[in-house]
């Protein structure tokens, strides 16, 4: 993908790392921006960009800064992320806007993977990615993140599909479009807050070196699109899964009764199930992404860099 050298800006900690051809993983800002309350947002950005270095690669977190494609950011740019009320939600149909206009935008999966595309990272790893709305067949409400799985060479390291959304469906338009889902040590395809739900990973794998050779292997014979790697919550930070089915089942039907769809949902459905949850949703989603955050570490180790 050709971008104007003017418009994309990596860190020098990137710059080195992709010119040595040094294992990288992409971040995206809008968990920060939009996902977590201040201050755990930042807090938890800063520690995902420590964990990722403590095993074996460097953090690129990505973020539009001033009407530029920022890959790695300065700990003032992350705070100010966590703040700030100027930061536009960045997904593909956006970042001409918000780059043409010189405003600050925090890219969703698809907005980061796009971007990492860009700068040549092959592994990003994230919360949970978007997929099918409940309800879709009559809102057609599909989040862009499954559309650029489908056309974007990036892998995400994710804990599934964020359980807020309908699960089967998600995973009928991946299969559509080509998009594996491999499972990492899991069978089952893990929910965000819980390890597992009713549906099937299409591939388990049980290490990084693993996926990392899979995703080699993928772009070796010339296919295009992404792959989700399924990596589930730690025991430790799981919920319930009737508790938490419960709580989100009453969220949605309440951003229904409100109007409340498009981009705006998935906000208001995540804090009301932080409110309902009393903080449980929360911690757990920090305990996910800092382990989603190891696992793609591990995963970009191991996958082939440059010209190897």
């Amino acid at each position: 993908m050709n971008v104007k050298d003017d418009m994309l800006v990596l860190s020098e900690e990137v710059r080195d790392a992709v010119q040595k051809n040094k294992p990288v993983v992409a971040l995206e800002s809008t968990i920060i921006s939009h996902g977590m309350p201040y201050p755990q947002n930042v807090e938890t950005a800063l520690e995902v960009e420590e964990l990722i270095r403590n095993n074996g690669a460097v953090p690129a977190t990505i973020a539009v800064i001033h009407g530029k494609i920022k890959i790695g950011l300065t700990e003032e740019e992350i705070a100010f992320l966590g703040q700030s009320d100027a930061v536009e939600k960045v997904s593909r149909r956006d970042l001409p806007y918000v780059i043409s206009t010189k405003k600050h935008g925090a890219t969703t999966v698809a907005g980061t993977m796009i971007c990492a595309s860009m700068a040549g990272i092959k592994v990003f790893a994230t919360g949970g990615i978007g997929g099918v709305h409940r309800g879709a067949e009559k809102t057609m409400d599909i989040s862009a993140d499954l559309e650029e799985l489908a056309k974007t060479d990036v892998a995400v390291v994710c804990a599934g599909v964020k359980s807020i959304l309908d699960l089967g469906l998600t995973l009928e338009y991946l299969e559509t479009n080509g998009v594996p889902v491999i499972g990492h040590n899991t069978d089952a395809l893990p929910a965000f807050y819980t390890r597992t739900s009713p549906f099937q990973v299409d591939y388990r794998l049980n290490s990084p070196e693993e996926i990392a050779n899979f995703i080699d292997t993928k772009q070796d014979i010339g296919l295009s699109g992404g792959v989700v790697v399924a990596n589930p919550i730690p025991e430790k930070d799981a919920l319930d899964e009737a508790y938490i089915s419960s709580i989100i089942d009453h969220a949605v039907k309440e951003a229904e009764d409100k109007n409340i769809a498009g981009k705006e949902a998935t906000p208001f459905i995540l804090d009301k199930v932080k409110t309902l949850t009393e903080g449980k949703s929360l911690k757990a989603n920090i305990g996910l992404v800092k382990h989603n955050a190891v696992v793609g570490a591990q995963i970009a180790a191991h996958c082939k860099h440059g010209d190897e």
